[in-house]
């Protein structure tokens, strides 16, 4: 049967071809990396098929169908170990480049080799940011809609490429089927294409092998069994460690998207030094740390291999490279520290407080702001204290109580960089059209207000709030929201809106 299935395939001396191959310096747990990260690989396609049968990719479903599974044993572990793998997939391939980098295996011939690897480690950050959003609950929705804002600021085609990615204005079934597609599809085969690469060009070249002064006087070990065996050792560990955080810390479920509460997103680690440069940087240096930054930090990183003028793989000869090294994950580490203690205490403070002006500005202006924790049924008081000439404001009040005021806030100075203030702003007071447009279609993107930056997501509330609904809010922050005293709108006007 062997000799059936060689004769006509090839397979069987391929196969002897691979195993019998020659490493130089012997077998070492040092090359396990790249073994580890392709069993990582296959055990999320594997995992990631399975959860397929359970999620039903939709704004009415997504989260819904994910509780299901965190109810189940079985979907909830295959899950869990989804979740943990992609982070070890991520861990290894990036340890895998780290190992490369030191011991110089970068080099010619191997150029196109790393190429390949830093754009495999790009592909499965894309396949941990896809993967996010997909639960649709509340981290998931602000952390997705702050990556989203960035890719706004991308120059030329950033605008565009947020469109096709959310799927229209805001985010919502479009959003999530798109991204279910990317990280379903799309990008899986494109890692699979890659992977292939990088295997075809490493057998092409062979095993860098360690630094050796003389790599000729190296030691030869075959592939089978040592290798082999430590490969299968390694990967072994990595799914006995997987599995164990899959049951002792299993991914938390948040409650559902609402982009009317307030939330502060928390990253994935390995997002967090970039979230961690945003906030250190001020906002009119949003797209330099968003964009900029790490964009002249990917082309340095791809041309290492020409960047290094050495001629030899040791250390002693590559101290400028090794040096930037270490400052470069220092500088990593670092922000990414400094990224989770300012998120944790954004979370801990809660919704930001007036200024000392913004309390006087409202404590002068004829009206009060309706209170921002109250429900529907108990916002009448907060209405009665609108002008009374006219009923619209009043009814305003209720509906941006209920509504607005989670993101905005009950005094309409919303959230400094995120949601821009409507007390107070000239957009608001000016043109009723524009502002009509913005309640039914919503709006996103980085804009400025009074001289102030601000990157959140309006929603779209056509189909969510009444024309009468929408003529009542921007009445009433048109004319009762803290100083805002422009003309109100009707309901004719909001029925009559064309774009």
């Amino acid at each position: 049967m062997l000799n059936w299935i060689e004769s006509r395939t090839g397979f069987i001396s391929m196969a002897k071809d691979f195993l019998v191959e020659d490493i130089p310096g012997g077998a070492s747990y040092w090359y396990v990396f790249g073994s580890a990260t392709v069993f990582a690989m296959i055990l999320q396609i594997v995992t990631g098929i399975f959860l397929t049968f359970f999620y039903a990719p939709s704004a009415s479903t997504a989260w819904e169908s994910t509780a299901w599974i965190y109810t189940h044993f079985w979907p909830h572990l295959i899950l869990s170990m989804h979740y943990w793998g992609a982070s070890a997939m991520i861990a290894l391939v990036f340890l895998h480049l780290l190992q490369v980098l030191v011991w110089g295996a970068y080099k010619s011939p191997r150029e196109l080799q790393w190429v390949v690897g830093v754009i495999l480690l790009l592909v499965t950050l894309v396949l941990g940011l896809t993967g996010y959003l997909l639960p649709w609950d509340m981290n998931a929705y602000f952390a997705s809609q702050v990556s989203l804002n960035i890719t706004s600021t991308a120059p030329i085609a950033g605008p565009l490429i947020q469109q096709i990615a959310q799927g229209g204005g805001a985010m919502g079934t479009e959003t999530i089927n798109r991204f279910f597609g990317l990280h379903v599809w799309l990008m899986p085969a494109v890692l699979l294409l890659l992977v292939g690469a990088h295997l075809a060009i490493f057998r092409w070249n062979g095993p860098a092998g360690p630094i050796a002064e003389d790599p000729r006087k190296l030691k030869n070990g075959r592939f089978w069994p040592d290798q082999m065996f430590m490969d299968g050792f390694a990967s072994l560990i990595i799914f006995a460690i997987i599995v164990a955080l899959a049951f002792i810390s299993p991914p938390f479920l948040d409650a559902k998207a609402d982009p009317t509460r307030f939330f502060v997103p928390y990253p994935a680690w390995y997002f967090l030094s970039l979230f961690g440069l945003l906030n250190l940087v001020p906002p009119y240096l949003d797209t330099l740390a968003t964009i900029g930054v790490p964009t002249l930090f990917l082309l340095v990183v791809i041309a290492i291999p020409w960047l290094d003028r050495s001629t030899t793989r040791s250390l002693s000869a590559r101290g400028g490279i090794i040096v930037s090294t270490i400052v470069a994950l220092a500088a990593i580490v670092g922000l990414s520290i400094y990224s989770q203690v300012s998120i944790q205490a954004k979370q801990a403070a809660g919704p930001p407080s007036p200024t000392e002006a913004q309390v006087l500005a409202m404590a002068n202006a004829p009206t009060a702001a309706a209170p921002a924790a109250a429900p529907a049924a108990a916002s009448a008081p907060a209405a009665a204290s609108a002008p009374a000439a006219n009923p619209l404001i009043a009814a305003g009040a209720t509906v941006y109580a209920s509504n607005c005021a989670g993101c905005h806030a009950a005094n309409g100075m919303g959230q400094p960089g995120a949601i821009p203030p409507l007390a107070g702003n000239p957009f608001v007071t000016g043109d009723p059209h524009a502002v009509i447009g913005v309640l039914l279609d919503g709006k996103n993107g980085a804009i400025t207000v009074n001289g102030a930056a601000f990157n959140g997501q309006m929603p779209a509330w056509k189909g969510n709030l009444s024309n009468k609904d929408i003529a009542a809010v921007i009445s009433y922050i048109r004319g009762g929201l803290g100083p805002n005293k422009a003309s109100a709108v009707t309901e004719a006007e909001v029925a009559a809106y064309k774009p």
